[in-house]
This record gives structure tokens, sequence and C-alpha cells, in this order.
């Protein structure tokens, strides 16, 4: 699928160096078709590799999509430059008064925090309201799983006796549910969280499905409303070096964390990590693009 970004977007060189179909704006503008719009609200720290991530992943479907970058007011960001924001991002105030076809709300590594302590929680509760009648469908990815899980439908966090970090295998409950469509019996997710959510809260609620869990990190791809809200729990976007720097990230501060499961050959961190998720992430993307945004979005929106 070609993703239309902006020309100027530091990512579009590293896709196009991966190959990567990236489609420039006087090129969109020559086809006589109706692209799908999608926003992106980036709540993680490093933006720029947030945004790579996603991009790949949102980059394998014959569907052209629009992609618009949002971000919150209420905080700033300290990771990202300044001119890199006010480029490439935009604010709520600017986006409320479009339909979208998709959304995707980003994870944050706020998750230790009550969700009422988060600086931004009532800015971001104001642009949930906002998705239900202005989104088709809304994917929420780790943080945002959580925050999306209990603010739309009161489904609880709780914190873990110690960080899920590595890649997990994971297996499907329902294989004819569109958003397992093509997946293997059993795939691989990186996880990296110290919080989780109750399997008992999602089944007993009328109105949320797991499709897709690990027996060890708990439920994956949870369904709501019957695709009108998706949650990721896990990072199946993230790059193969994401965990590696995470984990040196938490070295450096003393905080002696456990290897990554399942992710370093021999689990010797000196090693290179093993990729093995990305035909899964790809997988999980271009499912919801086409049987939860582009087979129900009207054409005008």
């Amino acid at each position: 699928m070609p993703i239309r970004i902006d020309d100027d977007l530091p990512v579009k060189k590293v896709l196009e160096d991966e190959n990567i179909f990236v489609m420039g704006f006087d090129r969109a503008l020559s086809q006589d078709i109706r692209p799908l719009d999608i926003l992106i609200l980036n709540l993680m720290p490093l933006k720029e590799d947030t945004e790579l991530q996603l991009m790949r992943s949102l980059s394998n479907t014959p569907l052209q999509v629009n992609i618009s970058l949002i971000r919150t007011m209420s905080y700033e960001s300290r990771n990202a430059a300044k001119r890199h924001l006010d480029r490439f991002y935009t604010d709520f105030r600017s986006v409320r008064n479009k339909k979208w076809d998709g959304f995707i709300i980003t994870g944050a590594p706020v998750e230790r925090l009550d969700f009422e302590k988060v600086e931004y929680w009532e800015e971001l509760k104001e642009i949930m309201d906002w998705s239900e009648n202005n989104v088709t469908s809304t994917i929420h990815i780790c943080w945002g799983a959580q925050a999306g899980l209990y603010y739309r439908y009161g489904v609880r966090k709780y914190e873990l006796e110690k960080k899920l970090s590595g890649v997990y295998e994971h297996h499907t409950f329902h294989k004819r549910t569109p958003l397992v469509r093509g997946f293997d019996d059993s795939f691989f997710v990186p996880h990296s969280r110290y919080t989780g959510v109750c399997k008992e809260d999602i089944v007993n609620h009328p109105k949320l499905e797991i499709v897709a869990e690990s027996d060890i990190a708990g439920p994956y791809l949870i369904i709501g409303d019957g695709g009108k809200n998706i949650f990721v729990t896990g990072h199946p976007e993230y790059d193969v070096v994401t965990l590696d720097q995470e984990y040196n990230r938490d070295l450096g501060k003393g905080l002696n964390p456990d290897i990554p499961v399942n992710y370093y050959p021999d689990d010797d961190p000196t090693k290179k990590p093993v990729k093995s998720w990305r035909c899964h992430a790809n997988t999980l993307y271009a499912n919801w693009l086409n049987y939860y945004v582009y087979q129900v979005t009207p054409y005008i929106l």
C-alpha cells in the first residue's frame, strides 16, 4: 500500500531506503481514488522511531493511505525536537472538525501512574469521546490499549510482579475473525510493560471479545463493539533493536532488568536480536485497514 506522508518527514527517506512504497503529495493527487485518512496520536517519547515503526506496518496493502500526526498539547514531549513537532504534528483542535477513517493511539511510558494522574488524561478522554462519532475504527496500542479499555469499558489495569519484557508466543481463538485472518497457529509479539489487564474482566464484558492471547503475556488482541475499538496489548510495530535499546537504557539507570525473553540468541545480550514478528505485524495492520476501516467506512466521510 502506498502511504502518503509529508515529503519532508525524516522517516520518508528511511522507508524509501527499505524499498517501502511511499507516495508524495503530487503523485497522490493524480490517482483517481479516495484514500483512507488515518490519524495517529503519538504518545511515545521517541516520536520519529514510532512514526517509522507504524508506517512500516501501514504500508502493506493495495490501499492508499494519508497519514496525519497529532500530539497532546497539555503535555510537551521532552524527547522530541520542538521543530520536528511544530513542522509535522498538529493538535486535536485542528482535526476535530473532520471525519477520519482510522485512528491509532500509541502506547506511552506512564503505565505505573494512575490514569487520572497522567498529565494529559483529561485531553485524552476528550479525544476518545470525540473518536466515537468521528472515526470509523480506533486501534489502541499497549498503554493506549489499557487506557482505552479503562475509559471506554471500565476494565482496570494491575501492576505485574516484574516488568514483562521479551518476545512471547501467542495463539488465536477465532480464526474466522477478520482481524486474525492469515495468522499462523502460533505467532510472536514483543511486549514491554509493567502492568496488564485481567482476562476475566474482558471475558465478562458483553461488548469485548478476546481473539488472541499468550499463556504468559495474557490477552493480546481485544475487539470492542464489533471493531469500532481494537486493543493491542503488545508492540507488534517494534523494530528488532527496540527491546535491546530499552534493556540497555534500564541497565544504565541501575534498574537491574531481566534479559528480554526469547529475544537474544542463547539469551546473550552481546548477540544480535532475532526478529520473529514482522510478518504478523504487517498482517495485523493490513487486516485492520481492510476489514475494520476500508470495508466499513463511507466513501464520503
